[in-house]
């Protein structure tokens, strides 16, 4: 409901209750035609400003749903699920027990053992005076990490540090080499 809709019915309903107040056993059927017409007016606007169906359930998580009249809510897709759970805690048969199939069907997504084992990769990392970054193509192989490491630290341009990262499900550092320092990337240090 915008603005204009809301101070529109606003309006027709306090004039609704003036009418109301005004009411009394000797009120001429013209007064009360005009009653009538602002009672129309005030029905209008509110189907105006109504944007959404009327609730059938009183549940929050489907408020248009099925509507069970044995439910406390209402809700029959709620409630459904609520007789699942009560027929599986006394060990009856529902959607909660699955029955064993006599011929399994293999899965669209595989089993356990058909799934590839996690990978562990070594990454050598070096410190770019901000931050840790990426500064080679990660390893199947420790040693060969580390000896990337020791050549990158030879060469031309070493970084200030460098690291080895010991990566399968989880990071963990394994080795530093030389210390990182954070460097100001502004000149005079930002004055």
């Amino acid at each position: 409901m915008n603005h204009a809709q809301l101070t529109a019915l606003g309006r027709a309903l306090r004039l609704l209750g003036e009418h109301g107040e005004a009411l009394t056993a000797d009120t001429p059927d013209a007064r009360l035609h005009e009653v009538k017409a602002d009672l129309r007016r005030a029905v209008d606007l509110l189907d105006e400003s109504v944007s959404t169906a009327a609730r059938t359930t009183r549940c929050p998580e489907h408020p248009g749903g099925p509507v069970d009249p044995a439910a406390p809510d209402l809700c029959l897709l709620c409630e459904t699920r609520r007789r699942s759970a009560r027929r599986s805690e006394y060990g009856g048969s529902g959607p909660a027990v699955p029955q064993a199939p006599e011929h399994p069907v293999p899965s669209r997504y595989g089993v356990r053992g058909d799934r590839p084992q996690p990978q562990q990769r070594w990454l050598p990392e070096l410190w770019n005076g901000q931050e840790w970054q990426l500064c080679g193509t990660p390893r199947r192989d420790r040693r060969e990490a580390e000896l990337y490491i020791a050549a990158q630290r030879r060469g031309p341009r070493p970084a200030m540090a460098y690291r080895l990262v010991h990566e399968f499900t989880d990071y963990e550092v394994l080795r530093v080499w030389g210390t990182p320092v954070k460097v100001d990337i502004e000149p005079l240090g930002n004055l």
